[in-house]
This record gives C-alpha cells, sequence and structure tokens, in this order.
C-alpha cells in the first residue's frame, strides 16, 4: 500500500481550498448523505457568488439553505426545490438563477462526468419545456436530445467510514448521490464519522475509492441533520 497519500487534514483547511466563485456539488437526497459539517464551515469562511448543483436545495436553515439564505449562491442547479421557501423566493425574485432537471437526469448528467464522458442522448421531455434549451439530433429514424454532463470545481460528501487514505464506505440512504458527486468534481472533500488507519477497511465494503478523494475530515456525531438544527435554533 506504498504510495497512496494521507488524505486526512482539518475542516479549515480542507474547505479554505474553496475560492468564490466555485462550481460545486454536494452529495445527499435531502437530509440523508448531506455534508452538513462541510457545509457550515464553507458559510462561516465566507466564499461567495457559489453555483451549488444538489439532488434538492435541503429545508430553510439547515444544509445549502443555510448558504442560500446568507445570499451566498448566485445558482443552483436541483432536481427540486420545492422545501425550501427561501430558495423559492430568491428564485421568484432573481436574486438566485435556478436550473430544475429531472432527478433521473440529473443523476445521469453527473454519472456521465464521472465517467468522463460528454454527455448522454435522451427522449426524455422531447416536446417539453424540459427540452426547449436542447441541441436535438435524428439517429436510426428517432430524435434524441443531447443531455450535456455536469462537472464541478469541488465535491463535498458525508460518509459514515473512512480510512486516512480517503476510502469512503457511506451508510443506507446515504449511499444515494455521494458516490456520483465524489467522482464528478476535480476535487472532493469528504467528512466521515469515523476515520481509522489503513488497512481497517475490507476492500469489498469501499463504495469510493481513495482515488476520487482530495481531502478528508472527522466530524462529530452531533454535526448530523438534529444537529445543526438544535446548533442554528
Amino acid at each position: 500500500m506504498t504510495g497512496l497519500a494521507d488524505k486526512y487534514t482539518s475542516i479549515e483547511e480542507a474547505i479554505a481550498r474553496i475560492p468564490d466563485g466555485a462550481t460545486i456539488m454536494v452529495g445527499g437526497f435531502g437530509s440523508p448523505g448531506t455534508p452538513f459539517a462541510l457545509l457550515e464551515e464553507l458559510l462561516a469562511q465566507g466564499q461567495k457568488d457559489l453555483t451549488l448543483i444538489k439532488n434538492d436545495a435541503n429545508e430553510a436553515g439547515i444544509g445549502i439553505g443555510r448558504l442560500i439564505e446568507a445570499g451566498r449562491v448566485s445558482r443552483l442547479i436541483a432536481s427540486h426545490i420545492g422545501l425550501n421557501r427561501i430558495a423559492i423566493e430568491q428564485m421568484n425574485t432573481g436574486r438566485m438563477e435556478v436550473d430544475i432537471h429531472p432527478q433521473g437526469l440529473l443523476a445521469e448528467k453527473i454519472r456521465c462526468a464521472s465517467a468522463g464522458h460528454y454527455g448522454f442522448l435522451t427522449d426524455i421531455g422531447l416536446e417539453t419545456e424540459i427540452a426547449s434549451q436542447r441541441q436535438e439530433v435524428e439517429c436510426d429514424g428517432r430524435t434524441w436530445a443531447i443531455e450535456p454532463a455536469l462537472y464541478a470545481d469541488f465535491a463535498l460528501v458525508h460518509a459514515e467510514h473512512a480510512d486516512r487514505y480517503g476510502n469512503l464506505v457511506y451508510r443506507a440512504a446515504a449511499i444515494n448521490f455521494n458516490p456520483l458527486v465524489a467522482m464528478a468534481a476535480k476535487h472532493t472533500i469528504a467528512q466521515s464519522y469515523r476515520v481509522d488507519e489503513p488497512g481497517s477497511l475490507e476492500p469489498e465494503a469501499v463504495h469510493t475509492p481513495c482515488a476520487f478523494i482530495s481531502a478528508l475530515v472527522q466530524v462529530p456525531v452531533e454535526s448530523s441533520e438534529q444537529g445543526w438544527k438544535k446548533h442554528v435554533a
């Protein structure tokens, strides 16, 4: 196992790598799998004019909802924002640009980026508002829309267990978007409740290999959704 880098660092140092204007993918489906501690540090450090890519906008007052409320997000790419009234208000007043993609298309756009593809062909949403900005091609007598892949400068993910090299294991529903976004960004920062020495994880249990991780921080269990709700109450 020689030659592998120790990715373990402080949360302050990891988030300080993110500049103003960055495009950031965030793991999670609602609250499960959302890297609350990393987002809270991003809020504390003050980076602004961010483009966020996440399945949803979280609820107001937690997760990326805190960044949106603080006016730090200029653009949000998501599949729905209906649980966050502040995100809806900012979209309607033009303070934040919002791009909505059906959830399956959003996931596939991210997956294509993780595989190094330009994009994919689909017939989903043809002749609807969904396809209004897409380029179309004819192939085998059918019309297809081109959906470009979604790439990011940084990804923020949450894991249950990790080793210091950055091999990650997710728990239960947290395995949702995290493996996809971890592979679709130039730099991925992971938080984990538990960080052990290399060799502690069974290889077949690893969901995201360390090759995709740039930095790893350990966070307390209190940084979960309920912990942050208490923190900001």
